[in-house]
Formats: structure tokens, sequence, C-alpha cells
């Protein structure tokens, strides 16, 4: 036997590490690829099911037929522009007005008589006719209320609510159209953010000072998020204001004043079938939050804009009323019940005639 020369290979069966074939490197690259690909995919895949999901859901809300006994109980509101109170219109003007609601449920009319300005203040120049105009509204239309409608955007740089010296502002302005003649205040005051407490508190002390001069309150609310969670979604993404509240921030909202209407329009809904389904799903949430001796309106669209946020051929008059009245057959018997019509100068023959009979009928 021979022996093993030291000096060479251990085994001479095992070749040398050059001469071992090479073995290419896996596609790291090309994996982490797929993977981010079926990632995505899957991403996409989960939200589209859940879209189509959320849109066959609203779309099913608009069917079926509602109660007869849903419609107007004569607490409907119009939105009426500047116009009214600082010279442009007349008598002429309030004789057609008269004329047009008659037969209808209109009780309440929102005057533009603001803005406020960003310190929270109202300019008595913005409305020099407003005492003239009460007087003769309220002869044309009997029981009529005429509140002025006091609005500005709100936030940094425009009128933030979280100074203290503004809100205090704010609430004297209230006062202040009261003493104008105003039946009452409605506070248009956007975007609001979800949660907001500073407005909760400017609200509680505008009721009281409404109240105890006998006037009222009311505003114009936020949609009511149409699905949970998505106000939170939202400031998790970092997007402090959205277009929603929470049910739980607007019944807040609600419970601080005499009347409630939701803006019901802007939807961004591309047909009348969806967008029938989120006013459905609007007046339910809205129901469901607002307390039994507070007014709800659900605002109907009275403009025709064309827009991404709102498309002119599906936000219709005749479908938010339907939608309304379906939203509504859940509690036929509520009496503080009503819509709201945004707005006066926009207005077209077709909107009054839908209005009237899908809803005053």
């Amino acid at each position: 036997m021979t022996t093993p020369d030291p000096s060479g290979p251990v085994d001479a069966g095992v070749p040398e590490a050059s001469d071992a074939p090479r073995v290419p490197p896996r596609p790291r690259l090309r994996r982490l690829v797929r993977v981010g690909i079926a990632v995505t995919s899957s991403f996409v895949v989960a939200v589209l099911v859940v879209t189509i999901g959320s849109l066959t859901w609203l779309r099913l809300e608009y069917t079926g037929s509602p109660a007869e006994s849903a419609r107007s109980r004569g607490r409907d509101a119009l939105w009426l522009g500047h116009a009214w109170v600082d010279g442009r219109k007349g008598a002429v003007d309030v004789a057609a007005l008269a004329e047009r609601l008659r037969g209808t449920g209109v009780r309440d009319l929102y005057v533009h008589a603001g803005p406020l300005a960003h310190d929270g203040s109202l300019d008595p120049a913005r409305y020099p006719e407003a005492r003239r105009m009460v007087d003769a509204l309220h002869a044309a239309l009997p029981g009529t209320r005429v509140q002025a409608w006091l609005g500005d955007v709100v936030g940094p740089g425009r009128l933030d609510l979280r100074d203290g010296a503004r809100r205090d502002r704010v609430v004297a302005s209230a006062g202040q159209a009261v003493e104008a003649g105003f039946d009452g205040v409605h506070f248009d005051l956007e975007p609001m953010p979800d949660g907001d407490r500073d407005y909760l508190d400017v609200l509680t002390r505008a009721r009281a000072l409404t109240h105890a001069r006998g006037k009222v309150l009311s505003v114009a609310a936020h949609q009511i998020e149409p699905a949970g969670n998505l106000v939170a979604l939202a400031r998790t993404a970092g997007v402090q204001r959205t277009k929603w509240w929470s049910p739980g921030y607007f019944g807040e909202v609600a419970s601080r004043v005499d009347q409630v209407a939701v803006m019901a329009y802007d939807t961004w809904m591309p047909t009348r079938g969806l967008f029938g389904g989120y006013v459905v799903r609007q007046t339910r949430l809205a129901l469901d939050r607002t307390p039994p001796d507070v007014d709800l309106l659900i605002g109907l669209p009275f403009f025709h804009d064309d827009t991404v946020g709102h498309h002119e051929d599906a936000e219709r008059v005749a479908t938010a009323a339907r939608a309304v009245r379906l939203g509504l057959s859940a509690e036929p018997d509520r009496r503080a019940f009503g819509v709201a019509l945004y707005v006066d100068f926009a207005a077209t023959d077709e909107d009054w005639a839908a209005y009237r009979s899908e809803w005053v009928r």
C-alpha cells in the first residue's frame, strides 16, 4: 500500500476550488421585484373588492319604496344669497319669493349676512337692509323665521377658533345679528375638523345667548362618515380635515343647537344611484345621532356645478328627495325633520318642481 504524500491533497477526489463549477448567484433583485408586484397586486385587488363592495352597498341603499308618510313636515329651509340684505333685492323680489314658497314646507330662511372677518367680528356694513328685509319677509310669509347665515373659512391664518378672543367675537357676532332683527343665527364654518372642542364651546355659548333673547341657533353640518373609522384612518394618514365628521361628533354638535342641516351634496358620487344611496345613508346616520327635539334637515342640491366633487347629472333634486324619504321611512313619525334647499340664486324651475313632487306632495 502506498503511503499518501503529506504535502498532497488530503482527498484527491475533491477538486481544487479553482476547478469547482461556478453556481450563479440567485437573482435576489428579480425575486424582490416579483414579491413587490405580488404584494401591490394583492393590495390593489383588496382595495377594488372593498370599493366595489361599498359602491354596491350604497347602490342597494337606494332601492325599495319610501313610506307615503315620509314627506314634508313643514320644517324645511332655504338658503338665500347676500343680495337680500345689501340692497339689491326689493319688494318685487319679496313678492316673487312668497309666491314661490306658497304651499311648500319652507319655514326657515338662512339669509347670508356675513361672512365673518377672520378675527370673528361681523361688519354691520355687510347687511344694511337687514331689518327692512326681515320685516318684509315676515309680512309676506307669516310664520317664517329669518336667520342670519354667518360663515367663514376655518383654520390657521383664517378664522382660527383656537384663539379664545376670536371665539368671543364669533359669539358676539351672533348677538349682533339678533339685535339687527334676525330670528336666529345659522353658522356655516368650514372646514371644521372632527372633534373640534373650540367649535363646541362657540355653539354652547351662542345657544345660551340666542335662547336668552327668544331666538334660535342652527348650523350647516359636515357629512357623517358613511363607514366606520374613516375619519380616524384619515388622521392616521396625516389628513386632519375631511368632509366628514364621526357620528359621535355630529351628535355633540346637534345637541348644542336647535336645528342642524346636513350638507348632503358635493358627495363625489358619479351616478344617480350611488348619490341616492349616499343620501339615504346620511339621512339614517343623522337620524340616529340627532336628539328628537332638534330639527334635522338634509340638504338638497339646488345648484348645478359640474366638478370632481359635484356631478350635476348625478346630484339631482328628485334623486336626493326620494333618498331622504327612503332614509326617513325608518322613522316616518318623526316630526322634527325637513330638507334644506341650497341655494336660491342657482335654483331652476325644474329643481322647485322636483322638490314639490318628490317631497312636498
